[in-house]
């Protein structure tokens, strides 16, 4: 018998032990019609009494029973089935014209609901159908030297032979449901197996992919960062042309890596959707305007329109949000030559702080045929060789945005027609904090820039901590040559024995170095007491995920810069240092 049989087949008296009481009647129907009505009544009560103790009895042992019946058991079932066996002998003995037909009918019937209820433990359903081959014994010695003694002898291994059939088929239908068992749960375990391994794959995948980040995004610091400091010298136009051209060669590479890192992300379960308060004027009107110069350069006609009620102040991810709106525009400018492109954004207002947008990048480019439009977002996807040639690109953009969108509780779709230009909606729901007053209107940003005063520079002493030699010399020319003071450190710990002995306006630290990494040395700084304890600190990351951006800030960091780093959005951030603009916690 398997370890938990016994515990299966009590299980299954219990849920049919309905039918038990409903074969006792039965079984007393025969004796009303077979005997008298009397007798009938009389072995019935005492025979559902019994099964009721039966019932009792097995409830109370289903959940201790494990790989053997046990005596307990064993003893009930004989004790009841003494009065299941009566019936046949008050059937044979009853002197009834057929009285003796009805106990054969009795003890074939006992015997197999004994054996199909212990198909699998045959030495167990012998045993509790002791009392039926005692009544046998019983209305064999009484039919002895009459007749129907060897008519009733004869009938036994019929009897026998069937209950032996029922029992070996039974037995082997379980060892095939048995052996059909194991192989499905060797299939499972090896079905979790090959999970675990490609588990373990896209582990491995997303780490080597995070190192490769990491090492590439530090020689293009060097290679942008030079790019950018020649763009401040002076320069022919055929020079100037091939700086740009290295500038937007490595803008491109970057882009490709991080949409490569994003899609490694999603399919790993491992990107994370934050839900933080913005401006949601302000993050559409900085996208908007990053295109401006590239819509300029083809000369197409480029617009943002509003329409209905506009939100404040939004919660939802920022991030995410730009890197989708970016995903479409790039786009949409890319495949347009002319005619132009539109950003139109619609608000209806669900609940006083709840918000359907739907945000629009409309062009008049190419369009795109329905059969195409069908594998538009699956990954690695171009709609055709020469698109690939001519554009470039890995076919990933618009897949990873509309994950992030439906990870966003939205969705992103299109409408196109081959000819007469695309659209792509993004629809998503979002928390409204603040709404933006009808009567509000705020001036543009050249007519805030001309009310304002002019800002005054205030050089600042910059530490800057940085184990590559090149980016080391380029973020330090490029300070020195803006007027700054600066001194460097090419590890967390000569950066804390720098701080013990100068003090800093501001510390530029970068995350992965040898003998101390830019992390701890930042507790160490925010730990010791001193005058740069609560001096500026801006990670240099060279990964551009949130959720490596929040340790650089959990480890007592200001704010971060993306490497390669970008020396406007540094300039910007310096400003903020000396207290001339915005804000330090503006620019993340």
């Amino acid at each position: 018998m398997l370890p938990t049989d016994a515990a299966e087949v009590l299980s299954t008296m219990l849920q049919t032990q309905y039918v038990r009481y409903g074969l006792i009647g039965c079984w007393a129907v025969g004796l009303w019609a077979g005997v008298n009505f009397s007798t009938a009544l009389f072995w019935f009560a005492f025979t559902i009494a019994a099964g009721g103790v039966r019932s009792w009895v097995e409830r109370k042992l289903a959940g201790r029973t494990g790989k053997t019946f046990g005596f307990v058991f064993t003893a009930v079932a004989l004790s009841t089935g003494c009065f299941w066996a009566a019936a046949p002998l008050i059937a044979w003995f009853s002197g009834k014209p057929f009285g003796q037909p009805l106990a054969m009918a009795y003890l074939c019937s006992g015997y197999l609901l004994v054996f199909t209820q212990l198909r699998n433990s045959p030495v167990r359903a012998l045993m509790i159908s002791t009392p039926y081959t005692v009544a046998s014994l019983i209305i064999a010695a009484s039919a002895w030297g009459r007749p129907e003694f060897w008519g009733f002898l004869g009938v036994l291994p019929f009897v026998y032979a069937g209950l032996a059939v029922h029992v070996l088929l039974s037995q082997i239908a379980q060892a095939k449901l048995t052996a059909f068992q194991d192989r499905q749960q060797r299939l499972m375990e090896e079905v979790e197996q090959a999970r675990d391994r490609a588990d373990a794959a896209n582990a491995a995948k997303t780490a080597f992919l995070g190192v490769i980040s990491h090492e590439l995004r530090t020689p293009m610091n060097g290679v942008l960062g030079a790019a950018q400091l020649l763009d401040n010298t002076d320069l022919t136009p055929e020079q100037r042309g091939l700086t740009g051209i290295i500038r937007s060669s490595g803008d491109n590479l970057l882009g490709l890596l991080n949409e490569i890192l994003d899609h490694a992300k999603i399919e790993a379960g491992r990107l994370d959707i934050e839900a933080i308060p913005f401006e949601m004027e302000e993050l559409v009107g900085r996208v908007f305007n990053t295109w401006k110069a590239r819509a300029g350069e083809k000369a197409l006609d480029y617009r943002l329109a509003w329409r209905g009620e506009r939100p404040w102040t939004v919660r939802s991810d920022p991030t995410r949000l730009t890197q989708i709106l970016h995903n479409l525009i790039s786009n949409a400018l890319k495949f347009t030559t002319e005619g132009g492109v539109e950003l139109t954004l619609a608000c209806e207002r669900v609940a006083d702080d709840r918000a359907r947008l739907r945000i629009s990048v409309t062009d008049t480019g190419p369009g795109i045929s329905k059969e195409d439009a069908g594998r538009l977002f699956q990954p690695f996807t171009q709609l055709d060789v020469s698109t690939t040639r001519r554009f470039g690109g890995t076919g990933l953009g618009l897949s990873i945005a509309r994950k992030l969108a439906r990870m966003m509780e939205g969705d992103l779709s299109v409408e196109s027609e081959l000819g007469r230009g695309s659209s792509f909606t993004l629809e998503i729901d979002a928390e409204v904090l603040a709404w933006l007053p009808p009567e509000v209107v705020e001036a543009g940003p050249d007519e805030a820039q001309a009310e304002g005063e002019a800002i005054d520079f205030r050089p600042l002493k910059v530490l800057v901590v940085e184990d590559h030699p090149v980016n080391r010399l380029i973020l330090e020319t490029w300070l020195k040559t803006a007027g700054h003071v600066c001194a460097s450190a090419e590890n967390g710990q000569l950066a804390i024995e720098a701080c013990a002995t100068q003090i800093f306006d501001l510390v530029l630290m970068d995350v992965n170095m040898p003998v101390l990494d830019g992390l701890s040395a930042t507790r160490a700084i925010r730990a010791a007491p001193g005058p740069n304890q609560r001096t500026t600190i801006v990670v240099l990351s060279a990964s551009a995920h949130a959720d490596d951006h929040k340790a650089g800030l959990e480890a007592g960091a200001d704010t971060y810069l993306n490497k390669p780093v970008e020396f406007g959005r540094l300039a910007q951030l310096m400003d903020m240092v000396a207290g001339v603009a915005a804000p330090l916690s503006d620019v993340a």
